[in-house]
């Protein structure tokens, strides 16, 4: 395959060459949070920053981790993914926000995927659509884990993973209303817990490298709960997603290196 960067040690999108990240790597979607996830990391010094990725390096419990934001959406998700992997990471966690669906998940509170349905198109492009994205089992039992140790409200569950931000938020105005109205109604009615935008594409990659990858996001609001007439806050504070994320790490360092 043809590398297009200017440097060619680097990976064309995220310009992160080999030995430049860790083999644990966070994920957020928002590039503006990789600076408040890294203020957790020992030493943590920025490698790059191009387009929507930015890449910190540190330490946690003196094995060397990273931050990459991946954007909006699975696409660049997926390209973030593909390209870590090529400079030597193996385990990434998505931290991200979501908007709720279950009625009993609540503004504040913390979801750990235990799979994701996959209304997106990137996933696609990699597996049938017969093929579940879920996580990897080690990762996603860190981040309950996690949960638990940092004492976050959270719950475990599947999440829907769209395309389309005001899909979910303004159907009604979409040619295709009755579409995205209908599936909604049978992902509340199946139980899931909240709608995001990465974790399918992450999984289905993470998957088609074998590599392992997991997802916890915080709950913003909860549109379902605004429809009953329910305390329904919007939260912006990411923190108990990002301590949970990183007690996480915590918990696959030390269990990886007793293995």
């Amino acid at each position: 395959m043809v590398n297009y960067s200017e440097n060619e040690e680097k990976q064309y999108h995220i310009q992160v060459a080999p030995g430049e990240v860790g083999r644990y790597v966070i994920m957020p979607g928002d590039p503006k949070r990789c600076a408040l996830i890294a203020k957790y990391l020992d030493d943590p010094e920025l490698i790059a920053d191009c387009r929507e990725y930015v890449t910190y390096t540190g330490t946690l419990d003196g094995v060397k981790v990273s931050v990459t934001s991946t954007g909006i959406g699975g696409p660049s998700a997926a390209i973030a993914v593909e390209e870590l992997v090529k400079c030597g990471a193996d385990t990434f966690i998505r931290i991200g926000t979501s908007g709720g669906m279950d009625i009993n998940v609540k503004s504040g509170d913390v979801v750990v995927a235990n799979g994701a349905i996959r209304m997106e198109g990137t996933s696609k492009e990699y597996a049938p659509i017969e093929y579940p994205a879920v996580p990897d089992f080690d990762v996603m039992s860190a981040l309950v884990e996690g949960a638990k140790q940092r004492k976050k409200p959270y719950h475990v569950g599947v999440v829907q993973c769209k395309d389309s931000f005001y899909g979910q938020h303004d159907p009604d105005s979409k040619p295709v209303s009755y579409e995205l109205i209908n599936k909604w109604d049978a992902w509340v009615k199946m139980g899931c817990k909240v709608s995001e935008m990465e974790s399918a594409a992450l999984f289905i990659v993470a998957a088609s490298l074998k590599v392992r990858a997991g997802s916890v996001m915080l709950v913003m609001a909860n549109q379902e709960r605004a429809k009953a007439g329910l305390d329904n806050p919007v939260v912006h504070d990411t923190d108990a997603a990002i301590q949970v994320s990183i007690q996480a790490v915590r918990n696959l360092i030390k269990q990886d290196a007793e293995e």
